[in-house]
């Protein structure tokens, strides 16, 4: 089994007195009047300046950014709302919630139907996350007209940044990187403590896949619906791995909806209902279906958006989620 690293901090955080949108930092980049640099991302190093207030201004754009500042203990004045939680969950999963207090973000729809540049600036950030997002530079050149911004880095691929990746961007741009460390630490051991709890999961084919459209695929490596699984102890099927990639996604036709038929399976529908999606004739022909070694998620529900959110926040929740549903059907 796949075992994961876990990262120690190496010091133990600061005491932070985090308020509203601000946060006061561990650290300042030795250079005066910089607060942090991060020097890998796709658009090279990014230099955070020192806020002259002293209180740092962060709106977070990205899949789950937001969520990953909230778990450092900074509340962003702006987000956007991927997942469409709403103004009454604050843009976040009900896991999250409760980590904004007082503060009440600017929520913005999901970037994927452009973004707001006037909004945005509205808020005069300090810095602006976009770590798991589309590489586009007209994008990025645009944002940085506002305020520094932060991106994955070099050679990820267009969402696919890993979530403990996406802690330490964060991290680093909000100058908490020991905190990023124990965050990191503390989500690993909850899925390890998952996975040593099921040594049954260990070798047993699995796939995490979806009907959206017309069609159908599978996560693969890269995407954590799939590397919870691997973490968890399971295998991909070996047919999926056959097939051409697309970053971290199969595409599956009609003719090779046989590559799902794993020992078993995690399937949820986009733009679809779930009862929509039980009732594809081609979905309902594969044993894995047949057998009902299938968790079905539900479009929209917690454990479902808690496993599509993927950020350090959410993890648990979903971890502890999908791994109860696998040990029904194994056990």
């Amino acid at each position: 089994m796949k075992k994961l690293t876990l990262v120690v901090a190496t010091a133990a955080a600061a005491a932070l007195a985090l308020t509203g949108c601000s946060s006061s930092t561990e650290s300042s980049d030795n250079e005066s009047g910089v607060l942090s640099t991060v020097t890998d991302t796709i658009y090279g190093s990014i230099e955070i300046p020192e806020p002259a207030d002293g209180e740092l201004t962060v709106v977070a754009l990205g899949w789950s950014d937001a969520e990953v500042a909230l778990s450092l203990g900074v509340q962003p004045v702006g987000a956007s709302d991927w997942l469409s939680f709403g103004a009454d969950q604050k843009g976040v999963g009900s896991w999250a919630v409760d980590d904004y207090g007082d503060v009440t973000p600017t929520l913005f729809e999901s970037p994927a139907n452009g973004y707001d540049y006037e909004a945005i600036a509205a808020l005069e950030p300090d810095v602006i996350l976009n770590t798991r997002s589309a590489a586009d530079e007209d994008v990025y050149n645009r944002l940085s007209e506002i305020a520094p911004t932060v991106y994955a880095p070099e050679g990820t691929a267009d969402y696919g940044t890993s979530w403990d990746v996406q802690v330490a961007q964060v991290a680093q741009a909000l100058g908490l990187q020991d905190k990023g460390d124990e965050v990191i630490a503390d989500v690993s051991a909850s899925i390890q403590e998952q996975a040593d709890a099921h040594p049954e999961f260990d070798g047993v084919t699995a796939v995490t896949g979806t009907k959206y459209g017309d069609s159908y695929g599978a996560y693969i490596a890269g995407d954590f619906r799939w590397d919870l699984l691997e973490d968890l102890g399971f295998v991909q099927n070996p047919a999926v791995l056959e097939l051409p990639t697309s970053g971290f996604y199969v595409a599956l036709s009609a003719e090779q909806i046989s590559a799902l038929d794993a020992d078993v399976a995690v399937f949820f529908p986009i733009g679809y209902t779930l009862d929509e999606m039980l009732s594809d004739s081609l979905i309902a022909s594969l044993n894995v279906v047949k057998d009902d070694h299938v968790v079905w998620l539900e479009s929209g529900d917690d454990l479902t958006n808690a496993f599509s959110a993927a950020s350090p926040l959410s993890i648990p929740y979903a971890a502890e989620g999908i791994t109860s549903a696998l040990a029904g059907i194994l056990g």
